[in-house]
């Protein structure tokens, strides 16, 4: 029976294979060949066709002991270069046997409605997130000595994180009350004139590509501080640049997105329009009519470093745009710091109010 997963090996050698990104080209982790994405594509389409061929036929490992939860969620497949039982879940697309350190692809996860339109490939490596996190160290006045010293980078994961990105229009309509304020002194008198208008502002606003991540096990707050990405670099998709990384396909729907990246738009579009009432004392949104217009959306794969730490107990979460480099992540207060600081502040603030009050 075919196998249902595919394993990417150097042509020439054998040895597993990674897409690099100083290249833009897959590498051969034993020989160092590399090849183009179209020559890969090509050397291994009859086995991903096989691949999700046999995957239309899939049965559970009677042998498994998992329970009726576990079976619901997991797959078990053989890996075709050392013969290991693999073990993912429903969504994995792509991975690596933890035995032969073959790259491995569930092609059958990325095919017909499943496929990706574009893909961002990888620009940095995981060296580079490394040396980002040891900066992003730096300057942070309130970090524990001790944390940079102590603590230890438990993983580091290269993921290709599915996303929607949406199309759309905003038709805007909005009403303020703004407000000019006139100072005139009569005698010993100040009189404050207060000018009020009534300012209109309709128009539309057209997005393109108004991105929000389809995967349930990623957190949205921490995917939308990695914006932006650059869109010009957008190619289509193909299974040859996923080798090396991790990928899941999308388990939150384009519906189930739709109302998230609306907001996204109206609260844009309100920023838009509100930037245009300049000249005023105060501006008070009073009405607004604010309709979306749905477009075209895309399913694209973006690149992610996904970094975590350990300290005393704690894991901290890191992560860095594969492509830009915009790194983000939680660090430790050390609060004796913090408290020393605050005090020595108010000590020097009181000691100089007394000064100018003793002049």
């Amino acid at each position: 029976m075919p196998d249902q997963v595919t394993n990417y090996k150097c042509p020439s050698c054998g040895g597993p294979l990674h897409f690099d990104p100083d290249t833009q080209k897959v590498k051969c982790d034993n020989c160092g060949s590399t090849f183009s994405v179209a020559q890969i594509e090509e050397e291994y389409a009859d086995e991903n066709a096989q691949a999700i061929a046999a995957s239309e036929n899939y049965e559970p490992d009677e042998t498994l002991q998992w329970s009726e939860d576990e079976a619901k969620q997991l797959r078990a497949y053989s890996c075709p270069s050392c013969g290991a039982q693999l073990i993912m879940d429903l969504n994995t697309a792509a991975t690596s046997c933890p035995y032969c350190a073959n790259p491995t692809i569930v092609p059958s996860q990325l095919e017909g409605a499943l496929r990706p339109d574009y893909i961002i490939p990888f620009k940095l490596k995981k060296d580079e997130a490394i040396k980002k996190l040891q900066s992003y160290y730096g300057g942070k006045p309130f970090l524990p000595s001790a944390f940079t010293r102590g603590n230890h980078i438990e993983e580091i994961k290269g993921i290709y994180v599915p996303f929607w990105l949406y199309d759309g229009e905003a038709d805007i309509d909005v009403t303020y009350d703004a407000t000019q304020s006139h100072i005139r002194h009569e005698g010993k008198t100040t009189v404050t004139k207060t000018d009020h208008y009534l300012i209109q502002r309709s128009g539309s606003v057209t997005f393109e590509m108004v991105p929000a991540d389809a995967s349930s096990k990623m957190d949205d707050p921490l995917m939308d501080s990695l914006e932006p990405f650059d869109y010009k670099e957008l190619v289509p998709f193909e299974l040859s640049y996923l080798p090396g990384y991790l990928a899941d396909k999308y388990d939150i729907s384009v519906e189930d997105n739709t109302a998230r990246a609306e907001t996204r738009m109206k609260r844009s579009a309100l920023d838009a329009v509100r930037r245009t009432v300049i000249g005023y004392d105060s501006v008070v949104e009073q009405r607004t009519k604010l309709n979306i217009i749905p477009d075209r959306v895309h399913y694209a794969f973006l690149p992610i470093w996904y970094l975590t730490t350990k300290w005393n107990n704690e894991t901290y979460v890191f992560a860095m745009n594969g492509q830009t480099g915009k790194f983000i992540g939680d660090l430790p207060v050390d609060m004796k710091k913090f408290w020393i600081t605050l005090i020595l502040i108010s000590v020097i603030g009181i000691a100089l109010l007394w000064f100018l009050l003793l002049r």
